[in-house]
C-alpha cells in the first residue's frame, strides 16, 4: 500500500504502521445524515451515540431519511430521543442548510478539502473539526491532518516526547512534524487514534 511505505520513512510511525493492519478510507453517501450523526454523538460513549442515533432513525421511521424529512421532526420529537435542545437545533440546521444550498454528494465529493470546510462550517453549530472528521470518515480524504483534535494532540504528545503544556507550540510542533507525511496525514491521523486507544500507558 503506497501510504505505507510512505509513512514508514517517519521512524516513529514505522512502529505502528508494523502492529497495526493497514486502512481503507471509505466514501460515504447522504453526507448530510453523517452531519446529523457527528452532531448527535459529540460528547457521548461510543455505545451511548449509536443508541440514540438508532432512536433518530425510528424516529424519522426511514433507514436514509432526506433532509425534509428530518425538519419535519419538531425540536420537541428531537429532545425527547434524548438530544440537548442545541444539539436538536443543528441538526435542523443541516438540513436546512442542505436543502437551501442544494448540496449533494456528488458535489461534496468533487470539491476540495478546505472548500468542503469553508461551505459546511457556514452551518451553525458545525466547527472545522467536525467538517475535518467527515473528510476522513465520510468523504474518504487522504490528506487530513486533525491537529486540533485531543486524541491526535494526546497520541502525538506520547509518540514524540512533545511538550503539552503550551498548545499553541503544541500544535505548531505537530504541524512541522506531519508535513512529512503529506499526502496521507489521514492515514497517520487513523493509526494513531488506534495506537492511543489500544496501547496502555507505560
Amino acid at each position: 500500500m503506497n501510504y505505507h511505505l510512505h509513512l514508514s520513512k517517519d521512524k516513529k510511525l514505522r512502529k505502528l504502521l508494523k502492529s497495526q493492519e493497514p486502512y481503507t478510507l471509505i466514501k460515504e453517501k447522504y453526507i448530510y445524515l453523517e452531519l446529523c450523526s457527528s452532531i448527535i454523538s459529540q460528547q457521548l460513549s461510543v455505545k451511548v451515540a449509536r443508541v440514540i442515533y438508532a432512536r433518530f432513525l425510528t424516529l424519522c421511521n426511514k433507514k436514509n431519511p432526506k433532509p425534509a424529512d428530518i425538519l419535519a421532526l419538531s425540536i420537541q420529537e428531537l429532545r425527547g430521543i434524548g438530544l440537548s435542545n442545541a444539539k436538536a437545533g443543528y441538526v435542523h440546521n443541516v438540513c436546512t442548510f442542505f436543502i437551501a444550498h442544494k448540496i449533494t454528494d456528488a458535489q461534496l465529493h468533487k470539491m476540495e478539502d478546505e472548500a468542503v470546510i469553508e461551505l459546511l462550517t457556514q452551518i451553525k453549530g458545525i466547527g472545522r473539526w467536525t467538517v475535518e472528521m467527515i473528510l476522513m470518515f465520510s468523504l474518504g480524504r487522504e490528506d487530513v491532518f486533525a491537529q486540533d483534535d485531543l486524541g491526535i494532540q494526546q497520541a502525538m504528545t506520547r509518540l514524540y516526547g512533545l511538550d503539552g503544556s503550551d498548545k499553541k507550540k503544541l500544535k505548531q510542533e505537530m504541524k512541522r512534524i506531519a508535513e512529512s507525511w503529506k499526502p496521507y496525514r489521514t492515514y497517520a491521523c487513523r493509526h494513531l487514534w488506534n495506537w492511543k486507544d489500544n496501547t496502555p500507558l507505560t
